[in-house]
């Protein structure tokens, strides 16, 4: 599965889909967000299953989303299975 990470940098928020590589740099946290899940369906649609993380300012994992070829047209909140046996 591929990991696209959305964090802040600086003033901005950075979208990386690779550590090696330089990060996607955006002036809003939603924009970013956009792009990591426009770029997480791309490469769903190419056979490759990706997970969106998505951070705040202070480091906390705000988000998760699964992008899957089964689901083309939306990245899905990804739900811990634990938490949904516990709400059923």
């Amino acid at each position: 599965m591929r990991l696209i990470s959305v964090e802040p940098l600086g003033e901005g928020w950075a979208v990386r889909l690779d550590p090696r590589r330089d990060p996607i740099l955006f002036q809003s946290g939603s924009s970013a967000e956009d792009a990591a899940k426009t770029l997480g369906q791309k490469l769903a649609r190419a056979g490759y299953p990706t997970e969106i993380r998505i951070f705040l300012r202070g480091g906390d994992l705000a988000g998760r989303f699964i992008c899957s070829g089964a689901e083309l047209s939306l990245c899905s909140p990804w739900t811990s299975p634990t938490f949904m046996s516990a709400t059923a």
